[in-house]
């Protein structure tokens, strides 16, 4: 129960500051007693971190969200999201709908509160980006959104670096983000911060609610390292608060993290899980809701009304106009400076109108080579890495790396600076061997409106599924290049040959997986993902050369738009369709011309994209597999899986059904069936 001491540091009893501190405890429990469903304890604990932040400190306009200089407040203990749906609906932070415009409504109401994680309702069981106004991204997952806060500082130090000028400082915002023990056990966060650290960003500072409690129990069941030398090692600033209710030692902690220039800040917050209930510092007030009886004596010892959903007069108007005072303020100066910047830096101002709006400049894709026919070919890695290049010619803002792979995903940009501590301006990233890190990164640079990418091979893929799966929630436009795709690895093995990665990515709702067939299929996927930036997307690529097919003989690569495309056909209506994406698209073309010669009526069809191929029309796919057609094959140097949907039953599939092999890639072709021959003889077997 609260004792006087701990009291005493909140402010006395019936203070405006008090008020406001328990109406987010009681607003919290309350919600979550009413779902029957969610994790009251650490709302309770953060409450007076969460005003401390937003009424002392965060620069944040409620009557416009979407500011770009706004400060960043990432709640990466997304289980905790009353806390942030409490801090919404304080602040009156007002929503903004789908097209970017105000809707009247506040993000978060009182009656949005009463629906905690109800069908619809703004307020689900943990904060998702897009559906309610003031989340900054979507966290669940815990560490991702530490990952994620580490992207968006890192955006803003780009930024800074290229439109900043003398006596316009357009981007200096900071970066709030509100962790816990979870976090801090998962691998993501630990990669983000050695990240964060290596290139000292002090514009991003960790609370890290240390209330050592999980759903388990003690945290000393599993962990009790001292997180702050860790970080220290990482080469962060650290700072101890003894007292979550401390908001004088709160203020301290984080004006220091204001004033530190040369790393990032870590705030070790002490707190006691579900402060001043009778469950409190116990497992039992983390994940389940507090029950009834245990309300009212939690509202006693606040000096708190029994009554459901109670807001003392004047809290919202007191909380929210703290906030809008600064916030307001500086924001409306944003807007004059941003002004006059247009009369002194009219390029650069265009350049940032694109960027903040999610367009692309006119003849972004004039310089997209065009590849001749070559039998010999290119690997489809190396012409994505001449693609990148020449977009990134007119799209600066398109910018990533790799997980310490960029000399074989071929994505740097050539001769350009690294983006490194000592020069934010840089454009080639360098995540090292962090791919879990790498991707909630990303995600982060993309919430802030850069097209960012990551790189790495496909077959480790399984180590960043979960950010990848994010970006499809967020509806971001990440981008996720993956090269060595196949058992094409050859030599490397079956632990670096992808066999079921492609079923994985195929199953993710909203992700656009494609794996184009040729040099010129590159081209047009690019082309194809710089026009959504809505869409995350995942390029599959191959090491070894694929032949450039000759575009005179077959249909153009821009059929790669709508996923699924008739690229080679004979007369009439086709006796038997060969189905292939990537390098096996070369080898159902050399399969149809010896059919073809033989007399057969076969039509190849490239399916780069599942996912824009069933955007499609029912007429436009009819004219591409027509249902009359029973005997398809389709060729894919991966799983099985998902290829019945466009063979049936009567159909046959060469694909993988067990792990690969080391040997040269023409001896894997020919123990596993990826042969002229082999085709040939599927094809008319299916035909019979």
């Amino acid at each position: 129960m609260t004792d006087t001491a701990t009291t005493s540091a909140i402010h006395e009893d019936g203070s405006p500051e008090r008020l406001q501190i328990d109406t987010i405890r009681t607003l919290s429990m309350d919600a979550v007693q009413k779902a029957n469903s969610g994790h009251p304890g650490t709302p309770m604990a953060l409450a007076p971190v969460g005003w401390t932040i937003w009424t002392q400190f965060l620069r944040y306009d409620p009557a416009h969200p979407d500011w770009p200089n706004r400060d960043r407040f990432v709640l990466s203990v997304g289980h905790a999201s009353m806390l942030l749906y409490s801090l919404l609906y304080l602040a009156g932070v007002e929503e903004i709908d789908a097209k970017g415009q105000k809707s009247g409504q506040p993000a978060v109401s009182l009656e949005d509160i009463k629906q905690f994680r109800q069908l619809s309702s703004k307020t689900p069981g943990h904060p998702e980006y897009r559906h309610t106004t003031g989340v900054e991204t979507t966290t669940g997952p815990l560490g991702t959104g530490c990952g994620n806060s580490v992207g968006m500082a890192i955006a803003e130090r780009w930024l800074a670096a290229r439109y900043n000028r003398p006596g316009f400082a357009l981007f200096d915002h900071d970066v709030y983000t509100v962790c816990g023990d979870g976090d801090m056990m998962e691998g993501v966060s630990a990669e983000a911060a050695s990240l964060a650290g290596h290139l000292k960003l002090s514009n991003l500072c960790w609370i890290y609610d240390s209330n050592q409690i999980s759903i388990e129990g003690d945290t000393a069941l599993a962990f009790d390292e001292d997180v702050g030398k860790r970080f220290q090692a990482y080469g962060w600033n650290v700072l101890h608060v003894d007292d979550a209710n401390d908001v004088n030692a709160l203020k301290d902690a984080l004006q220091a993290f204001r004033d530190e220039q040369e790393r990032p800040t870590l705030i070790v917050v002490h707190s006691i899980i579900g402060w001043g209930s009778p469950r409190a510092g116990s497992e039992k007030a983390h994940g389940e809701p507090l029950g009834a009886e245990n309300i009212a004596k939690t509202k006693e010892a606040y000096g708190w009304p029994n009554e459901d959903f109670h807001v003392p007069e004047g809290v919202q108007e007191g909380f929210s106009r703290s906030v809008k005072e600064r916030g307001g303020k500086a924001r409306d100066e944003w807007v004059a400076l941003f002004e006059k910047y247009r009369g002194e830096h009219a390029d650069l101002a265009a350049e940032l109108d694109l960027l903040l709006k999610d367009e692309l400049p006119a003849g972004w894709d004039s310089e997209i080579p065009v590849f001749e026919a070559d039998a010999k070919g290119v690997a489809s890695r190396d012409a994505g890495g001449k693609v990148l290049n020449a977009i990134v010619k007119k799209v600066p803002w398109l910018l990533g790396g790799s997980a310490d792979l960029a000399p074989s995903t071929k994505t740097d940009i050539k001769g350009a600076p690294s983006f490194e501590a000592d020069n934010y301006g840089g454009t080639n990233f360098h995540f090292g061997v962090r791919e879990h890190g790498m991707a909630a990164v990303v995600n982060g640079m993309a919430l802030s409106h850069l097209r960012a990418y990551g790189s790495t091979f496909l077959v480790f893929l399984d180590y960043m599924r979960a950010p990848v799966r994010l970006s499809a929630i967020m509806e971001i436009g990440a981008v996720w290049v993956f090269t060595h795709d196949s058992i094409g690895v050859g030599e490397d093995g079956p632990t670096h040959q992808p066999i079921e990665h492609l079923a994985t990515l195929r199953a993710i709702p909203g992700l656009d997986t494609i794996r184009p067939g040729d040099a010129n299929e590159v081209a047009a996927a690019w082309r194809a993902v710089m026009q959504d930036a809505g869409t995350p997307t995942a390029l599959i690529l191959s090491r070894q050369a694929l032949p450039t097919l000759d575009r005179t003989k077959y249909a153009s690569a821009d059929g790669v738009a709508k996923g699924g495309y008739v690229l080679a056909d004979s007369d009439g209506t086709p006796d038997v369709i060969l189905i292939a994406t990537g390098s096996e698209v070369s080898l159902a073309v050399q399969a149809y011309e010896q059919l073809k010669g033989e007399g057969v009526k076969a039509r190849v069809v490239s399916m780069p994209s599942w996912y824009r191929y069933e955007l499609q029309d029912a007429a436009y796919k009819e004219s591409v597999l027509p249902k009359a057609v029973k005997a398809r094959v389709a060729i894919e140097m991966a799983g099985s899986l998902g290829w019945d949907r466009y063979v049936g039953y009567e159909g046959r599939q060469i694909t993988m059904s067990t792990f690969g092999a080391s040997a040269p890639l023409a001896k894997l072709q020919d123990k596993f069936g990826f042969t002229v021959d082999n085709v040939v003889k599927v094809a008319k077997e299916v035909m019979a």
